[in-house]
């Protein structure tokens, strides 16, 4: 029996293989195995609010209205974002928007173009 690799999200040892996806019992993650190798090297895969993997230079749309912090003013909804930079923390997008200079975003928030 080959050894599978413990669950990403809960690090359960009870793996199983369903087809090309392996699955987590105790919290019923699933995953590819294909995601896994590359995984392996510590690199965090970060996905938009729809589940499309982003990476550096994509660009992105916001979908809520976003306040920004110190300022009265607001993100609105639709605004177009080009070149990203992903980045490690809570806010994983770093970037620069039109009339607001550079800022960090959360996934969550945002759909890839």
């Amino acid at each position: 029996m080959s050894a599978l690799p413990n669950c990403p999200k809960c690090k359960s040892e009870y793996t199983y293989e369903d087809g090309s996806l392996l699955v987590c019992p105790e919290c019923g993650h699933e995953w590819s195995l294909e995601l896994e190798t590359e995984n392996s090297g510590d690199k965090k895969i970060i996905k938009d609010a729809n589940g499309n993997v982003l990476n550096d230079g994509d660009s992105i749309t916001v979908i809520k209205d976003l306040k920004v912090k110190g300022s009265s003013s607001v993100i609105k909804i639709g605004t177009k974002v080009k070149n990203i930079r992903l980045i490690d923390g809570d806010h994983d997008i770093d970037c620069k928007i039109d009339g607001f200079g550079a800022m960090q975003l959360k996934s969550e928030f945002v759909k890839k173009v």
